[in-house]
């Protein structure tokens, strides 16, 4: 099987709809169509080099995506990278496609001169927590939200 792993296009907005509902659906989490429509844009917007997805086609079938973030950081002088999504189809996992995803963010991180890539996840998504504690470290934050 061939696996490729590129940025977002137009031609990929309905797959690339397909996985992120699914991702939310996994987090029990909705969004209205304006957010759908309003993140699809920014994902694509040259002039908004610090949002970005990617998506992973296995065989030319879409099989995952991730969004990520260039932002500013206080404790440091370059900008950090913010692994928002990883999402892989159920019937891909275990196959490596979520690993590639996040060593794809790693490379355009590191393509960035934004050595540190951070995110989070639920602590009950076990079966992805085996793939992160293989490939970075966990640290001792809590996450508080307004």
């Amino acid at each position: 099987m061939t696996l490729t792993i590129r940025p977002l296009t137009q031609d990929d907005e309905a797959e690339w709809r397909r996985l992120w509902t699914a991702y939310l659906e996994f987090y029990e989490a909705t969004v209205a169509e304006e957010v759908y429509a309003t993140t699809f844009d920014r994902l694509l917007d040259p002039g908004r080099p610090q949002q970005n997805g990617l998506i992973a086609l296995q065989d030319g079938r879409a099989v995952g995506l991730v969004h990520y973030i260039f932002h500013p950081h206080n404790w440091r002088i370059e900008d950090v990278c913010y692994l928002q999504d990883l999402y892989a189809d159920p019937e891909v996992r275990g196959t490596g496609i979520g690993r590639a995803l996040i060593e794809a963010v790693y490379d355009a991180a590191d393509g960035n001169g934004t050595p540190a890539v951070y995110w989070m996840t639920q602590d009950f998504n076990e079966t992805a927590r085996r793939l992160y504690d293989r490939i970075a470290q966990v640290t001792p934050f809590i996450k508080y939200q307004r």
